[in-house]
């Protein structure tokens, strides 16, 4: 059975709300309470959006980027990581620009 997105959305606009207070009301760079809302509006973005699609075959345009030390990245290798990036944004633009002339 799968979860209704009204509800859902609901439940992420109260996580926007109490991450907005804990950003407020933070105590320090480390605070728990922070942390803990962030968390919880990671959970609450991704109950949504799975929610939505399985109601309506549709997906917010938004992705959830967990830290380097959350996937284990620490190679330090992000150069190479903006040039793939930016290798994929040239070939739009590339097609941009062709069907802007045809």
């Amino acid at each position: 059975m799968s979860a209704d997105p009204r509800a859902a959305l609901s439940v992420l606009v109260s996580a926007f709300e109490r991450h907005l207070e804990a950003c407020a009301g933070r105590r320090g760079e480390d605070d728990p309470t922070v942390a803990a809302a962030y968390d919880d509006l990671v959970e609450a973005f991704e109950a949504y959006d799975g929610a939505l699609y399985d109601a309506t075959g549709e997906m917010t345009p938004f992705d959830i980027y967990a830290d380097d030390a959350e996937e284990g990245d620490d190679d330090g290798d992000e150069e190479e990581d903006d040039d793939v990036d930016d290798d994929f944004d040239d070939d739009l633009y590339d097609a941009d620009v062709e069907s802007d002339e045809n």
